[in-house]
């Protein structure tokens, strides 16, 4: 199964500690260089160096018929999605709705941060669905709180986001 990633997932989940749910769902991720360039960029949230880990395939992008439409998205999102449709990927784990709109308009299958946690939580990697996305919440990233409640519901989970 070929599972592309866009930065922020990996920043989201990387802020929980619960970065690993990547390849206990998906066996290997794809990520671009270009990827690898803006998580190691540094910030508030402290993502590992992607080079290191065994389970993560770089992918070097390669230009050529770039697609005009994807002149709208930043580098890692355009590089993403670009090597995406050209590997034929099952999925891309994007969050930005432009990115996410583009990617389905494309014919790309398209999952985020939240739907890797509504995954972990039907298969029993982790315990709370609600408690990882406040934990994210806490580390200031935020989803639409309606979005987080109907998602949360779907579960079986009840919660009060911020």
């Amino acid at each position: 199964m070929i599972v592309f990633s866009n930065t922020t997932p990996i920043i989201a989940l990387s802020s929980i500690n619960q970065l690993d749910l990547l390849p206990a769902l998906f066996n290997e991720i794809y990520v671009v260089e270009e990827v690898v360039e803006e998580c190691a960029e540094g910030g508030e949230i402290i993502v590992p160096d992607l080079t290191q880990l065994d389970w993560l395939n770089l992918v070097k992008s390669v230009d050529g018929d770039s697609n005009l439409m994807l002149m709208t998205l930043d580098k890692g999102e355009k590089h993403t999605l670009n090597m995406a449709l050209k590997m034929k990927a099952n999925y891309v784990i994007l969050d930005e709705k432009m990115g996410r709109n583009l990617a389905e308009y494309m014919g790309l299958s398209v999952t985020g941060t939240l739907g890797v946690l509504l995954k972990a939580k039907q298969q029993g990697k982790i315990a709370s669905f609600s408690e990882c996305a406040r934990a994210m919440q806490e580390q200031g990233i935020y989803y639409n709180t309606k979005l987080l409640k109907r998602l949360a519901l779907q579960i079986g989970e009840v919660f009060n986001f911020k």
